[in-house]
């Protein structure tokens, strides 16, 4: 499948390979979402959100259903361990994968209310959890089990698993999805989806000043993502933006230039860098997992 590319910025060119190619690794999910990448065995895991399942592609053996239901798991991650951290919006939860395989809650509730339904997370350098909590496992029927919201209002919580310790960091976005650091996590970046269901809303990444390693500050609009909305998104070793949006993965540099597109055939949902050198860039879209080889690597586990 050869890719069509939209470049705005002669930046992009160095981040692209001269051959490289968007390919199709599978599909049959009835949403795909939260890819995350295991080095042992060059194997990726994603959620079919909407699907209620967890699903695992490798080059050797395909896809297979790795957990089915999964609490409609969104978001995931690696731990410094290597065990699989993921947000379930049925459980309204931070879960994570036990070396034995048993799946544990980490986290539900904040000040004693249960969250509202964890979307995407990531994982700090110093084990530490970010993560955002949007309401869709309530409010939408494809997404969740429903119920009533018990937090105020929608959130970027951070999560020390050692000690059990949580407490908002952003308080002042409307829906709160994807999320990343930069690459010495001195910025902490967010996605605004808000536009999906509320009309005029949000579909902006935000940029936050990371304080004390614990806190964030100074907040402003890094982007503005059209057409659709920024999901879920990634980091390369260089600072830039890869974000999901209608028609494309959008690039962006840390100056918050538009440097291009690339062009996917489904409406891309999330992403995440593998690969054996961290070159290759895995795209969750519609039904479907993709993948292209690029000329940068990503900087997450």
């Amino acid at each position: 499948m050869a890719e069509a590319i939209e470049i705005y910025d002669d930046r992009l060119r160095g981040i692209l390979r001269p051959v490289g190619s968007l390919q199709e690794l599978a599909n049959g999910a009835v949403h795909s979402e939260g890819p995350v990448y295991f080095h042992e065995d060059d194997s990726v895991v994603w959620s079919d959100a909407h699907g209620n399942r967890l699903l695992h592609w490798s080059p050797t053996d395909g896809v297979s259903v790795l957990r089915s239901p999964s609490d409609y798991q969104s978001g995931n991650y690696r731990d410094l361990e290597g065990r699989l951290v993921a947000c379930s919006s049925g459980l309204r939860a931070i879960i994570r994968r036990e070396h034995d395989g048993e799946w544990k809650i980490l986290v539900d509730r904040y000040q004693g209310k249960r969250l509202n339904s964890p979307n995407d997370l990531v994982v700090k350098s110093d084990n530490t959890i970010w993560f955002t909590d949007p309401p869709y496992g309530i409010t939408e029927p494809n997404q969740g089990y429903g119920g009533e919201q018990e937090q105020p209002g929608s959130y970027v919580y951070r999560f020390d698993p050692a000690t059990s310790e949580i407490y908002p960091v952003v308080t002042d976005m409307v829906r709160p999805n994807g999320l990343a650091f930069s690459p010495d996590e001195s910025l902490l970046y967010v996605s605004d989806t808000a536009a999906f269901n509320i009309p005029g809303g949000p579909h902006h990444i935000r940029v936050y000043e990371v304080v004390d390693e614990r806190h964030v500050q100074n907040g402003r609009v890094f982007c503005v993502i059209d057409p659709g909305q920024p999901d879920g998104f990634r980091v390369d070793e260089h600072g830039n933006i890869f974000t999901s949006s209608e028609d494309s993965v959008q690039v962006y540099a840390p100056d918050g230039t538009q440097l291009g597109k690339i062009l996917i055939p489904e409406t891309s949902t999330n992403l995440t860098f593998g690969g054996k050198e961290r070159d290759r860039l895995f795209i969750t879209a519609g039904h479907s997992l993709y993948t292209i080889d690029l000329n940068t690597r990503g900087v997450q586990l």
